[in-house]
């Protein structure tokens, strides 16, 4: 078996057809089509149970488990290939028979995925430019090192249903880990390029469904947007793997500072490249000032660092109240801002009421009401 495709299913009734039938029809035929239902409550498992094509082998877990049906599958996958898909998206026709050919011919990449096109609810494709999805997939290709670097200070940029992988990668790098709700993929990607290459095709093999409102699981909603943050910091964590001074090197070039001949300490080094460059975020910072405490709170790696880099316990408080880790000031500065305009616009209904009272008093005033009373006279007189 060249393929294990992985299909997991809850309540997607509406789309469920079109995703199953756009797997079995794929030009590469040497494939099983693995369904995991997870206890859906519409008509999705009627709709499974439906197809008698040999290659589907269908599950069903007895009540609803919300995470780990990708994992369980795994353990079921007979392919030496294993490729994910979602039942509310669509696959291309070619999407095996490319991805196929491609890791067959480079047996040095861990994982090929592809770019997308977005479609709405009805699977028409949404106009250019009118979401994120359209743009942030079309990745240029890069090392391993590169995109570990990516990653860590802009967060995710590979698209879940386009990807075809080793499964060899998965005994290697580990499967998904299930306690991450939102970012279970992303995680996945980080620990694969801490030990494959990748390699993004620029063709759109999967035509993405973007939901009304929000709803895909990742919609812009404000419980997505929190439960990412914290995921991300979480993720984060995988790079304190990083041991060699070489990977460090070429993930984060301007490190080589740090990267003594003759010793280096990892979580230093790892905690200057969260917190120096520009473009980190705030979370990213905090990771860096995490792995600082717990150095700094160690008296013999605290004296390391400062025979080695001359760090020191009041660098670190100096470093505490440098970063806005948790946007406060920012607050602030949004809060401030919010007051002075209030403060205009009261200052602006004064005005306008002041205006007002003065317009009041002209109109109930005898000259304006002998002005109007004249207008009225010579209205009539020139009719």
């Amino acid at each position: 078996m060249k393929v294990s495709v992985i299909l997991t299913s809850y309540n997607h009734a509406k789309y469920l057809r079109h995703a199953i039938e756009s797997a079995l029809s794929q030009t590469f035929s040497d494939f099983e089509l693995i369904i995991w239902d997870d206890a859906s409550t519409d008509e999705s498992w009627e709709i499974i149970n439906s197809y008698q094509d040999a290659r589907i082998r269908a599950f069903r877990n007895p009540v609803n488990m919300h995470r780990g049906n990708i994992n369980r599958a795994l353990e079921k996958a007979q392919g030496e290939y294993i490729a994910i898909h979602h039942s509310d998206d669509i696959w291309e026709s070619e999407k095996l028979e490319k991805q196929v050919a491609f890791l067959d011919s480079h047996p040095e990449i861990g994982a090929v995925f592809s770019d997308v096109l977005v479609i709405d609810e009805q699977g028409d494709v949404l106009p250019a430019q009118t979401h994120p999805y359209q743009t942030i997939f079309a990745q240029p290709n890069r090392s391993r090192h590169e995109w570990l670097n990516h990653f860590f200070y802009q967060g995710n940029a590979l698209c879940h249903p386009t990807v075809l992988i080793r499964k060899q990668c998965y005994q290697d790098a580990g499967v998904y880990r299930k306690n991450l709700g939102q970012l279970a993929d992303f995680d996945m990607w980080v620990r694969l390029c801490m030990k494959y290459e990748i390699h993004v095709l620029a063709e759109r093999y999967t035509r993405l469904r973007v939901r009304l409102n929000g709803s895909n699981m990742s919609g812009n909603r404000p419980d997505v947007r929190r439960r990412s943050w914290f995921e991300y910091f979480q993720i984060l964590k995988n790079y304190k793997n990083l041991s060699n001074p070489d990977d460090f090197q070429k993930i984060f070039p301007f490190t080589h500072k740090y990267l003594h001949a003759k010793s280096f300490i990892p979580f230093f080094v790892l905690a200057m490249a969260a917190l120096e460059p520009e473009q980190a975020y705030g979370i990213t910072r905090l990771f860096g000032l995490e792995l600082l405490f717990d150095l700094m709170n160690d008296p013999d790696r605290a004296r390391q660092v400062e025979e080695l880099y001359g760090f020191t316990h009041k660098d670190f408080i100096a470093l505490e109240g440098k970063y806005d880790v948790f946007s406060l000031e920012l607050i602030e500065q949004l809060r401030a801002d919010l007051t002075q305009k209030d403060a205009q616009l009261a200052e602006k209904d004064a005005q306008l009421a002041e205006k007002e009272l003065a317009l009041q008093q002209i109109l109930q005033s005898r000259a304006w009401k002998f002005a109007t009373m004249l207008r009225k006279m010579k209205s009539i007189l020139k009719f």
